[in-house]
């Protein structure tokens, strides 16, 4: 059986930071965007339910890929196994900075003109 790699994602979304787990994470070509993919959630046979992991299974519920904004990514690590996938309000503390907004579009070169 091949190993497959499972990522813990971090993003800040409207307000909120996602911790989400994923088998599979590309740079898109998109421009700005990461792309995740194959989305892992804890299993439903555990006796004890968090409502915050149901509430991003629900949300993600049906999405094949999700295109996330580089400059949202607060981190991504690849662990040995998935955890409970979380989601908490954005507190702007020290422990997670988000990066400013900005113009990320390439400067136009003079054939664009």
């Amino acid at each position: 059986m091949a190993y497959k790699p499972v990522y813990k994602v971090i993003f800040v979304n409207q307000g909120q930071v996602y911790e989400v787990f994923a088998c599979a994470i590309y740079q898109s070509e998109m421009y700005g965007f990461i792309e995740v993919e194959e989305f892992v959630f804890g299993e439903r046979s555990q006796l004890l339910v968090d409502p915050a992991e149901e509430k991003l299974k629900s949300e993600f519920a049906g999405v094949k890929r999700s295109y996330i904004p580089m400059h949202s990514i607060v981190r991504i690590d690849e662990v040995e196994k998935e955890g409970a996938a979380t989601i908490s309000d954005f507190q702007g503390s020290d422990k997670v900075a988000q990066f400013p907004y900005g113009n990320f579009m390439p400067k136009p070169g003079p054939s664009d003109s």
